[in-house]
């Protein structure tokens, strides 16, 4: 098990790498689509399944579809590229520095945390989560299933295109 654990972050390292450091945009979203399969390849391994699949149909599936439509939609040649000036590169430095200590101190104040008892193998089954979601959140499941029922509704509604009979 710890064998699959290290191929499947060594797969997820290396194709982050190669999505950050690839000229194409194309070449980094199928990197990121790959990174996106280990993780939830590691989803797997803490027997996650319900969200392992969940990660794979919304990450994989339709952000990777959304942010494909987006790249063939935008002109993204050299030509069209500006140089960006100084005061936007020492933002970009300061706001990445920022994150680095907000990441730093949350895993300090994590490492400070008391840890839970493992020995809880429900954790992560779908047997569990149907049971905590239709016994304990009945009411807020129903609403937030109404709630995109109304969504659908309201962008058909929008999609929908007048025709005309004659």
């Amino acid at each position: 098990m710890s064998l699959i654990f290290y191929i499947l972050a060594a797969v997820a390292i290396i194709s982050a790498l190669v999505m950050v450091y690839s000229k194409s945009p194309i070449n980094s979203v199928i990197a990121l689509i790959i990174t996106f399969l280990a993780i939830a390849g590691h989803y797997l391994l803490l027997n996650a399944q319900f969200l392992a699949v969940v990660h794979i149909i919304v990450y994989t599936g339709a952000i990777m579809v959304l942010f494909l439509f987006v790249i063939m939609l935008l002109d993204m040649s050299k030509e069209n590229e500006k140089h960006k000036k100084l005061s936007i590169k020492l933002a970009a430095v300061g706001s990445g520095g920022l994150l680095l200590l907000v990441l730093l101190a949350a895993i300090k104040k994590l490492s400070l945390m008391p840890q839970q008892d493992p020995t809880n193998n429900g954790i992560g089954l779908v047997k569990e989560l149907g049971q905590v979601l239709f016994n304990d959140f009945l009411l807020p499941f129903e609403t937030t299933s109404v709630l995109f029922l109304a969504a659908m509704v309201g962008a058909l509604l929008l999609a929908k295109t007048d025709k005309k009979t004659i």
